[in-house]
């Protein structure tokens, strides 16, 4: 299975050089990539949880790889190898980019807090909790396939 950071790649790789992708913009890809495979694919395209940070769904993990970006645009790795993602796999994170990669960051911390996932996980005043995976599968299956 493949990680978190692959998928982040991939997505960097299919903005290129010249994109405008955040660590806001990337979490919330990689929430959409996640809950699509769940709800499409009947599984989970990484094993890394994801939480309801204040500004939307967030990978901790990822969020740490790159936090030193800050809001400015993360360069691709020139060392990504796609292959670590199946056919399928790169399909679907094309799909989502092709989807969801048009919007700016704070258009998908909007749309994502519109989202049963972020909402009923967020708890203000607190750091993060998590959202299930099942949760994803549900809402997105219900919701967003279709």
């Amino acid at each position: 299975m493949p990680k978190c950071i692959d998928v982040a790649e991939y997505l960097l790789m299919l903005e290129g050089e010249a994109g405008e992708m955040s660590n806001l913009k990337l979490q919330k890809l990689v929430y959409y990539a996640q809950g699509f495979s769940l709800a499409l694919r009947n599984e989970a395209l990484f094993e890394e949880p994801i939480e309801a940070w204040m500004h939307g769904p967030v990978v901790p993990s990822l969020y740490r790889n790159f936090r030193d970006y800050g809001a400015n645009p993360i360069p691709p790795s020139p060392n990504f190898d796609p292959s670590v993602l199946s056919q399928a796999q790169r399909h679907l994170v094309e799909e989502v980019f092709s989807v969801y990669g048009q919007y700016s960051a704070w258009k998908l911390r909007q749309l994502t807090h519109q989202e049963d996932p972020w909402r009923n996980h967020y708890a203000e005043g607190e750091f993060s909790r998590e959202i299930p995976q099942a949760d994803l599968q549900h809402y997105f299956r219900d919701n967003l396939v279709n």
